[in-house]
């Protein structure tokens, strides 16, 4: 006797992110994004050299809503953006494509609406929250006027943001990598144009830097909705005739809102050392500004393969092959620390490489040189860690990477309040650093290494 045959209509093609080698696969996946990365970290810089352009008050005003604006693009971009691939990607690794499309447009409404409270909340408490900060006079001012644009903009981040990641669940790093490219560059043009009132443009100041983002990211919204509702993509967004349903919010937010968690203990950790290090003098808080500008563009780094281990490692899960899953994610936690690792040594080797770019104050180097030479080799495990956060997302595991998290911010916390009680030297505040990434990349492996992922059905 023969076994029937099956027809071919009821055979479903098998994804390659399934069954394509992992490295090559990771790396093709990784390098559009960063270069998407890359580009919005300029964005920084240059908005730094353009509002500087402006005056000291802007400079200060800018770097009060700084954090708050890195919180909102983490938050939208990361995490939360993190838990729509993940839900996305286990869906179609599952085989249920509508599924995936009820998805996107949960993810959508999520999305709505977190941009909606970030612009509730800094319009009718910015005052509250920059004086807390330490804003005062001239500097509050230029806050403001910045903070408020850039808030009235923020569902318009929050949309990209969301939007980008339901491509990224399908597989898809191109277009969401071409379209923050995009918005990165339309933003430094926009934003420099309308601040100096370069050209035909009016001199906005901080308003018109502003507005530059706002109208940016106002367009990458814009382009990716039609990409998705024209069914361009794998996962097509239909606004109509699917009903909002709460099983379908929970498998976005049970990792996004928990994932949410990470970039707040990031900023705390932040403003933490800041204040300790500033106790030390001018210099040193300038050399910590130095060290730490080399982590802010090596985060894209990390940011880009992590981000690219969540559909491989969502798909797989959704598919039943854990083993599969397990070995993507060790396979790019391993080549982010590599690649991060490698410049953290060089620069602890040889900190002038960096820190000469910036200064030549015998103090500022100094201090600069030795934060790169204590928390230089801690890098290793910042990489390993921060990319496993991201592959975690994608099995739906997220809170072992996240208390990862709470223990550096522990770390620093405790560690550094009693060095400053028992008058400890300069060097061994950026130490602790060192220590304290040590500590979140070994937490975050130990998760992956005993949480389980699920059992296999492949």
């Amino acid at each position: 006797m023969h076994a029937p045959a099956i027809p071919a209509a009821t055979l479903r093609p098998v994804s390659p992110l399934l069954v394509a080698p992992i490295l090559p696969t990771l790396l093709r996946l990784s390098l559009p994004n960063m270069a998407a990365m890359l580009a919005t970290a300029l964005v920084a810089i240059a908005e730094t050299v353009y509002v500087g352009l402006l005056g000291t008050a802007p400079l200060a005003g800018m770097a009060l809503v700084f954090p708050m604006v890195m919180l909102m693009q983490t938050m939208s971009a990361g995490a939360m953006g993190g838990g729509v691939s993940s839900a996305v990607s286990r869906a179609l690794g599952a085989g249920d494509e509508q599924k995936a499309e009820q998805l996107a447009l949960h993810a959508v409404t999520i999305g709505a609406l977190a941009g909606i409270f970030f612009l509730a909340v800094f319009l009718a408490f910015g005052t509250a929250i920059y004086t807390l900060l330490g804003g005062r006079d001239a500097a509050l001012d230029e806050a403001l006027r910045y903070s408020n644009i850039i808030f009235l903009g923020a569902p318009a981040i929050w949309l990209t943001n969301t939007l980008a990641s339901v491509v990224r669940g399908t597989g898809n790093m191109k277009v969401p990598s071409a379209t923050l490219f995009l918005v990165a560059a339309a933003q430094v043009v926009i934003g420099g144009s309308l601040g100096l009132g370069l050209g035909p443009m009016p001199k906005l100041g901080m308003v018109g830097v502003g507005l530059g983002q706002a109208i940016a990211f106002s367009g990458g919204t814009v382009f990716l909705l039609w990409f998705l509702l024209a069914g361009r993509g794998r996962v097509t967004l239909r606004l109509g005739g699917l009903r909002l349903r709460r099983e379908m919010f929970y498998d976005i937010l049970k990792v996004g809102a928990v994932a949410c968690l990470s970039p707040v203990q990031t900023v705390l950790t932040v403003l933490i050392l800041t204040r300790l290090i500033a106790s030390f003098g001018t210099e040193a808080l300038a050399g910590y500004g130095i060290g730490s500008r080399l982590e802010f563009l090596l985060i894209p780094i990390t940011f880009a393969i992590g981000v690219a281990c969540v559909p491989l490692v969502g798909m797989a899960i959704g598919a039943g092959d854990v083993a599969r899953a397990r070995r993507v994610a060790w396979t790019g936690g391993l080549l982010s620390a590599v690649i991060v690792g490698a410049v953290g040594t060089a620069v602890a080797v040889m900190p002038d490489l960096w820190a000469m770019r910036f200064t030549d104050d015998p103090a500022v180097l100094a201090s600069a040189r030795a934060y790169l030479i204590w928390s230089g080799p801690g890098y290793v495990f910042f990489g390993l860690g921060l990319c496993l956060y991201f592959a975690s997302q994608g099995a739906g595991k997220v809170l072992g990477p996240v208390l990862a998290g709470t223990l550096r911010l522990a770390v620093v916390a405790l560690g550094g309040w009693w060095l400053a009680s028992t008058g400890a030297p300069q060097w061994s505040m950026f130490a602790l650093v060192g220590v304290a990434m040590a500590a979140f990349g070994i937490a975050a492996a130990a998760a992956v290494w005993f949480v389980p992922w699920g059992r296999p059905t492949r």
